[in-house]
Parts: C-alpha cells; sequence; structure tokens
C-alpha cells in the first residue's frame, strides 16, 4: 500500500470495478517516465550571456557576476566558486579543467605609452658654452652645455625662454675631475688624451664596467631636464687608445648609448665619428661635428641631412667667409667657435 499511496491521484482514476492488472499498468508506467533533478543553492545579480556556451560537469556558483559580453567555446567542467565583481568583455576559446575558487574585483586596464623624445628640425640656430659664466642671452633655438658643471636653474632658465637643452658628457674618455671618476675600474682606462690634461682614453667593449656609468649619467641628464645629450669621443676606435677596439665594438657602444637615452625620453647626437655615419644614423637624432670643413669631411655628413636631422657643426680657426657659404649649401647649422668653448660665437646664418 506504500506504493499505491505515493502516486498522485492526478496520474489516474480507479473505480470500484478496476482490476487488479489495470492498477500495475498503471503504477509501473508512472515509477520509469521520468528523472527527478534538483537544485540547490542562491544566485544573485544580473547575468546576460551572449553567444555559445557548452558545460559538462558539475558546476555551482555562488555570489555576484555583474555582466559579461562576448563569446565563450570550448568544454569546461570541475567546480567553480567564489565572487566575481566587475566587468568582462572578450572573446574566450579553449576548455578549462579543474577546480578554481577566489574572489575578484574590479576591472583591469592598461595602457603602455612607448617613450618619446624631442626631435630637432634639420636647421637650428644654436649655442655651445661650457667655459665661463653661462650667457643665456644669444637669440637661439638649443644651447649646448656641460652637463655636470651647468646648473638646473640654468637649464630651468633657458627652458623659460623657449630654448632646447642639450648637455654634454664624455662618454668614450675618461676625466679625473668629474665627480664619478672614482667608479672607473683602472682596467678600461687606456693612454692619455694629447692635448687634454688628466682625460684617458675607455675600452668601450667592457659593456659590463661602462653601462652602468653612462646610464647613471643619463639618469643626470634626465633628471636636470635636459632635453638631448652630447656624449663625446665615441670614435676611439680610430686613435691610439691603448686597445684593440674594432669598428664594430665601437658601434655596438654608440648604439646602446643611443638607446638607452631614448628610453629616458632624451634626444641624442652623435659626435664626430664620421665614418660610421650611415650605420649610426638611424640611431642618432641630430649630428655633433668639429672641424669637417677643416678635414674635408663635410660630405661625409650628409645622411643626418637627408633624413631630415640638423647637423650642428664648428669650425674653430677658418673664418666664416671661407667655410660658411660652403656648409650653408649643405644645409648645416654652423658656427665658429673658440677651442675653449666659451661665450664667443660666429653664426653661419
Amino acid at each position: 500500500m506504500r506504493l499505491l499511496l505515493a502516486v498522485p491521484l492526478a496520474a489516474f482514476s480507479l473505480n470500484a470495478s478496476a482490476d487488479w492488472s489495470t492498477l500495475k499498468s498503471l503504477l509501473y508506467k508512472y515509477s520509469t517516465s521520468s528523472t527527478s533533478t534538483t537544485t540547490s543553492g542562491t544566485t544573485s545579480g544580473s547575468t546576460t550571456t551572449s553567444g555559445s556556451t557548452t558545460t559538462s560537469g558539475t558546476t555551482t556558483t555562488s555570489g555576484s557576476t555583474t555582466t559579461t559580453s562576448g563569446t565563450t567555446s570550448g568544454t569546461t567542467s570541475g567546480t567553480t566558486s567564489g565572487t566575481t565583481t566587475g566587468t568582462t568583455s572578450g572573446t574566450t576559446t579553449g576548455t578549462t579543467t579543474g577546480t578554481t575558487s577566489g574572489t575578484t574585483t574590479g576591472t583591469t586596464s592598461g595602457t603602455t605609452t612607448a617613450a618619446t623624445w624631442w626631435k630637432p628640425s634639420s636647421f637650428v640656430r644654436w649655442q655651445i658654452q661650457y667655459e665661463g659664466a653661462l650667457n643665456t642671452s644669444y637669440n637661439v633655438d638649443v644651447y649646448n652645455v656641460d652637463l655636470v658643471e651647468t646648473s638646473t636653474s640654468d637649464i630651468s632658465m633657458l627652458h623659460a625662454q623657449g630654448k632646447k637643452v642639450i648637455c654634454y658628457f664624455s662618454a668614450g674618455s675618461y676625466e679625473n675631475w668629474r665627480p664619478d671618476a672614482s667608479k672607473f675600474p683602472s682596467a678600461v682606462l687606456g693612454k692619455n688624451m694629447d692635448g687634454w690634461a688628466g682625460e684617458r682614453w675607455l675600452d668601450v667593449r667592457n659593456l659590463t664596467a661602462l653601462g652602468p656609468i653612462m646610464t647613471a649619467r643619463l639618469d643626470l641628464a634626465k633628471s636636470k631636464g635636459c632635453d638631448a645629450v652630447d656624449p663625446d669621443n665615441v670614435d676611439g676606435y680610430t686613435n691610439d687608445t691603448g686597445f684593440a677596439i674594432a669598428g664594430s665594438q665601437q658601434i655596438t657602444y654608440n648604439k646602446f648609448l643611443a638607446t638607452e637615452a631614448h628610453k629616458r625620453g632624451l634626444a641624442i647626437g652623435l659626435k664626430n665619428d664620421v665614418d660610421q655615419i650611415v650605420a649610426l644614423q638611424p640611431y642618432f637624432d641630430f649630428a655633433t661635428n668639429e672641424e669637417c670643413y677643416k678635414y674635408n669631411e663635410c660630405s661625409l655628413m650628409k645622411p643626418f641631412i637627408a633624413a631630415g636631422k640638423p647637423v650642428m657643426h664648428i669650425e674653430y680657426d677658418k673664418a666664416t667667409t671661407t667655410f660658411c657659404p660652403s656648409v650653408n649649401s649643405l644645409g648645416f647649422s654652423s658656427i665658429r667657435k673658440n677651442l675653449n668653448l666659451d661665450a664667443y660665437v660666429q653664426f653661419c646664418r
């Protein structure tokens, strides 16, 4: 009688005349015609799903889900529990198997911006001064000054006048008066530089030793507000340095300087090194050249002009009437200076 009482009355009706075979038939039909499913749990929040989802296994979700848009395809099996709050959009394809638990809150987003730096036009009016009190009165676009000896306030003053500032340091020689001179190991110190007391060539092949020193100088340039740097003596491979520096090793070193300057948002000039201009021009933003007219090398600077980059050129012992017509025709930004690079200057144009 227990079995009979478990059958809903709506399934059939019996009268007094119903035989026992009819009753057994109805009971058997009812007991094999359905599958019972029970779902328990709590779902709160708003869920909007667009796309196609295939799920196999057992999934239990508790917590709140805000908005999900996109397409999910693949197979998910396992158990996921926790709370997800935020917005997810996009497309996910693949298979996930296992158990995930925890809480995710918020929205993940971000932007990666490449460093940018000043790119001077193909002609600039400029002044260079490393000796004496800085004369900021010249009507020029650019000042080239010493990185260490020029104060941050002077650089700020030049910026206030609308001028760009290039900061000089020597990347290919050791100078015994610089505040970081003690950081140079003796193994990288080469022969004395002719005519420059207290200065010795560096072994630019040793980036392990020189790299941190030079990047620290670039950091200083950035912190002081320099727009660009002018690393000097980057042509040691052509000089009697005391080291067997190959041209390819010089290129590696010079590219290193350019890359590190650009990482810091600094423009960088190629100082002299005229024989490697074709290889290095793409990595540098301008050229600084000394006495290409005197040594009949000015034609080697043309790749910079052709690329729309300025050649900031200096002659020391030639009259402007002698060299200016020639370099003006090449599109150079040329001046005449005293060798000690004091405030004196004559402009070609």
